[in-house]
């Protein structure tokens, strides 16, 4: 039926242009078609029901004895890029095996005519001033890619995403750098018997349509307990999107599985000292773990170097997001024109679906400078995989910076630790926490807030104080207290309150959950 508003004559006229394009539509394969996640699953499922074979790694040792920087200098020649030149918006940027990047992985292009294996060619490369055996070059191989795209300026190519080393992978939003990072799968992280690295074994890569806005890589997952298949969709932009499904399937027992983990760095920061000698007030990629919980508590754990490993768990069901996040944006934070550190990304989970009962794990590691990702954070869900079964997990993953997840109500903007002159006893220790936030600002000077605050038996609290911070239009809580053994931590919580209209304590702020590593 046509409506009354349109003319007959014009309305057929119209479809009569339409009718090619939509038989086009309708007809015209797609990479979809092609290949796809299913697909992957297939070889997962079927790996997983063989015996593991550990990855080659054997490489010439002028590249396994690479610096970072000498690495990294080993740059794909101009217009080697996969798809340089093309309409698509997106090019692949290969990256040959070295330094501890020493395991081969298969990558293939996914098209309209099926599925198509990159063959290594060493001619791709600029190696430098390197000596090496060209013969020997001919069987290096791939050790990941990195993918470009015009992110920050119309007219040049930025990385925007890149996978190398194990299931390692890390991406950028605009006007970002690199800071924290993501694994597909973390297996027994922090337990004695060690912890199991997973791989990335195989790459499919599906060539986008031009002016796409996304693109799609598969992976397959391999190691000795565990194999998995992989969907990502990347989508830069000022936040950069990852949406990633997984489908696992055991091989072995396992004792601990690690759903989207996270890894960053934190050597030094507002609420620890640093070394004697640095100039800079902060080092870390990352300042804190944040939590929505299944049941809508936000939770916010500052990151610490601490002496001695430490795990901490966090209880929930069907949890609604965690991340790694890099809160504190000041350049006055960090000093640091070279690194930075402002500019790192915050990495924010968002759980598709119901995952369940379980519970997000932190587990810090002491580090001796900024060179080591000393921070992990995951989903351990309850239960494992029975042998010939599967689990699925499906998430999205925001690479932020501004606009970066925060709580609605209010939310800790930094956690210092240290006294003033003349301020306290022996051994008295003193923690200002800061909030800000709607919530906070629009109080009434005079407005009623105190702090509903928990402290572990390992600590004596003095006093607790909440007070206005004019400068911040937020709320300055001060802790005074004492650890009564010193070589064990100390668990502190608090969430601010006010008073709601029924004269009841009222919620103004996300729960701070804090511990002060022993000595």
């Amino acid at each position: 039926m046509f409506r009354a508003d349109v003319p007959r004559g014009l309305a057929i006229s119209r479809l009569i242009v339409l009718l090619p394009l939509l038989l086009a539509c309708a007809i015209a394969p797609s990479t979809a078609a092609a290949f796809g996640f299913l697909d992957v699953a297939a070889k997962a499922r079927k790996l997983a029901s063989e015996d593991y074979e550990a990855p080659d790694n054997k490489i010439p040792d002028a590249l396994r004895n690479l610096t970072p920087g000498r690495y990294h200098a080993i740059r794909p020649r101009p217009g080697r890029n996969l798809w340089a030149g093309s309409t698509v918006g997106f090019e692949v940027s290969l990256l040959p095996r070295g330094m501890r990047f020493d395991q081969q992985v298969k990558i293939n292009v996914v098209n309209l005519d099926g599925v198509r294996p990159l063959r290594f060619d060493p001619a791709m490369f600029d190696f430098g001033d390197l000596k090496l055996d060209q013969k020997k070059l001919k069987e290096l191989g791939f050790a990941g890619f990195r993918i470009v795209h015009p992110l920050n300026r119309k007219d040049r190519m930025d990385e925007v995403l890149s996978f190398v080393g194990a299931s390692y992978f890390r991406a950028l939003g605009k006007g970002q750098g690199y800071g924290a990072s993501a694994r597909g799968l973390a297996i027994d992280t922090a337990l004695s018997s060690g912890e199991e690295f997973p791989r990335f074994s195989e790459f499919w890569i599906a060539r986008p349509v031009a002016g796409s806005k996304e693109l799609i890589i598969y992976a397959l997952l391999d190691s000795r307990r565990m194999t998995g298949a992989y969907r990502f969709v990347l989508r830069p932009g000022t936040e950069t999107a990852m949406e990633v499904r997984a489908r696992l399937y055991p091989r072995g027992e396992v004792a601990k599985l690690g759903i989207a983990p996270l890894t960053s760095m934190f050597f030094f920061g507002e609420n620890q000292p640093p070394p004697a000698g640095d100039y800079r007030p902060e080092v870390h990629d990352s300042d804190g773990l944040s939590l929505l919980t299944g049941e809508g508590e936000w939770i916010w754990r500052p990151l610490v170097n601490p002496k001695r490993l430490l795990v901490t768990t966090f209880g929930t069901t069907n949890p609604r997001g965690f991340g790694l996040m890099q809160r504190d944006r000041a350049f006055s934070s960090y000093q640091d024109p070279d690194g930075r550190l402002e500019l790192r990304p915050s990495a924010w989970i968002t759980p598709d679906g119901d995952w369940g009962v379980g519970h997000v794990e932190l587990v810090q590691i002491p580090t001796p400078d900024e060179s080591n990702d000393n921070i992990v954070a995951y989903w351990v869900p309850d239960g494992g995989i029975a042998k010939g079964k599967y689990r699925e997990f499906s998430y999205r993953l925001g690479w932020q910076m501004s606009g970066e997840t925060l709580p609605p109500l209010a939310w800790v903007t930094q956690t210092r630790s240290g006294r003033a002159p003349g301020e306290g006893g022996e051994n008295e220790i003193w923690l200002r926490v800061d909030f800000a936030g709607p919530a906070l600002a629009a109080l009434s000077p005079d407005a009623a807030v105190k702090a509903d605050f928990s402290i572990d038996p390992n600590g004596e609290l003095i006093d607790m104080t909440v007070r206005r911070n004019d400068s911040t239009a937020g709320q300055r809580m001060i802790i005074r207290m004492r650890r009564r053994d010193d070589a064990k931590p100390v668990e502190l919580r608090a969430q601010l309150q006010g008073v709601g209209k029924d004269g009841k304590p009222a919620l103004l702020s996300e729960t701070w959950s804090y511990i002060l590593p022993g000595e």
